[in-house]
C-alpha cells in the first residue's frame, strides 16, 4: 500500500511489532533453537501484516495465532494440563483506538483462543466470555472444535506427572509457571493493540483463571499511551494489575524501560512474583523487560528483526 494514496496513513509512523513466548525459569538447550525460530516466525508474520497496511489488531492476532499453533509454547496446542489432565485456555485482545477488548477463559477444544477473543470484541457487546458460554458463542460463530487430544503434547503429559509427583498440589512456585504468549503492535495509522494467550499453569485447579484474559493485567492498549502484553506468575500479575500499572508509569513520563522495571520490581518486592513485559509506545519506541530467568522475544521495526531469550543476549538480522 502506498502511503501517498491513503489519507489515513501517517507517514511519520513506522510500524512496529514485539512478541514474547513467555517468561521461563530455564529453557533447555534442545528446545532453545525451536523456541527462537518460533518467536522470530511470529514477529515476521505480524510485521508483514503491518507493512502491507494491515491493522495493529490484525498483526497481534496473526502473531499470537502462530505461537498458539506451535507446540513449544504454552498456548493453543502447547498448553499445559490442569489437575484433570485437560487443556483449559485463556486469551485477550484489545484495540487502543477505541479501547474495545475481547477475552475468553477456560475454553477447551479450539485451536486458537485469540481468534475467539477477537470475535468477542467485534461481534458482541461484551468484553469477556467464559467456559460454556464461550463454547456456545464459538459454535454460533462457526469456530470449529477439535478433539482435545490434538491440544495435548507428550511433553505436557510428562510435566503434569512430574508436578503431581513432586507436589501433589497446584504449584505455587512463582518461578515455574510463567508460560504465556503475547504481542503488541503499532500500525501505520498510529493505532496500537495487544494480544495475550495461555494454557495457564501446570496442575492448576479446574476452572482456574490467571491474568492473561484480564484487561489491565494480561495486557492493555491505548493509542494515547501505547500497548503492553505481560507474562509471568498469573496470580501476582492480577494482584498488581501489571499491564495498566506499567502504562500508568509511562503516562507519568517514565521511559518504557523505567516503567517496566518499576512495575516488575514492585511485583517482585511485594509478592515475590516474577514475570516479563513487552511494550510499544504511541511514538513507536519498544521495550522488552523481565525478572524471570529468561523470556523469548522478538521485535520487528524498520526492516530489522531483533530477538533474544536470555538477558544480555540480542541478535539483529535484516528482514527479507
Amino acid at each position: 500500500m502506498n502511503p501517498d494514496m491513503n489519507p489515513d496513513v501517517n507517514p511519520d509512523v513506522n510500524p512496529v511489532i514485539v512478541v514474547h513466548g513467555g517468561g521461563a525459569s530455564k529453557i533447555s538447550k534442545d528446545r532453545k533453537e525451536r523456541v527462537r525460530q518460533g518467536i522470530m516466525k511470529a514477529a515476521q508474520a505480524g510485521y508483514k501484516i503491518l507493512t502491507e497496511g494491515g491493522s495493529a489488531v490484525d498483526a497481534v492476532e496473526g502473531a499470537v495465532t502462530i505461537l498458539e499453533d506451535h507446540p513449544e509454547f504454552n498456548a493453543g496446542c502447547g498448553s499445559v494440563l490442569n489437575a484433570n489432565g485437560d487443556v483449559e485456555m485463556d486469551a485477550s485482545i484489545m484495540n487502543g483506538k477505541d479501547l474495545s477488548a475481547g477475552a475468553v477463559s477456560a475454553v477447551r477444544c479450539i485451536a486458537n483462543p485469540i481468534k475467539l477473543a477477537r470475535l468477542v470484541m467485534e461481534k458482541t457487546t461484551h468484553c469477556f466470555l467464559t467456559d460454556q458460554g464461550a463454547a456456545k458463542f464459538a459454535a454460533a460463530m462457526g469456530v470449529p472444535t477439535i478433539p482435545k487430544e490434538q491440544l495435548v503434547t507428550e511433553r505436557n503429559i510428562k510435566r503434569l506427572e512430574k508436578e503431581k509427583h513432586e507436589k501433589g498440589a497446584p504449584n505455587s512456585d512463582c518461578q515455574k509457571n510463567l508460560g504465556t504468549v503475547g504481542a503488541v503492535a503499532l500500525d501505520c495509522k498510529g493505532n496500537v493493540a495487544y494480544a495475550t494467550s495461555t494454557g495457564g499453569i501446570v496442575n492448576k485447579m479446574v476452572g482456574r483463571v490467571g491474568d492473561t484474559p484480564c484487561i489491565g493485567s494480561g495486557g492493555y492498549a491505548d493509542n494515547d499511551i501505547g500497548a503492553i502484553s505481560t507474562t509471568g506468575h498469573g496470580e501476582s500479575i492480577l494482584k498488581v494489575n501489571l499491564a495498566r500499572l506499567t502504562l500508568f508509569q509511562v503516562e507519568q513520563g517514565k521511559t518504557l524501560e523505567e516503567a517496566a522495571d518499576m512495575s516488575l520490581g514492585y511485583m517482585k518486592s511485594k509478592l515475590k512474583g516474577l514475570g516479563g513485559v513487552i511494550l510499544v509506545s504511541k511514538a513507536g519506541d519498544w521495550a522488552v523487560r523481565w525478572t524471570s530467568a529468561s523470556m523469548p522475544w522478538a521485535a520487528a521495526k524498520d526492516g530489522k528483526l531483533h530477538s533474544g531469550i536470555d538477558l544480555e543476549e540480542t541478535s539483529v538480522t535484516d528482514l527479507p
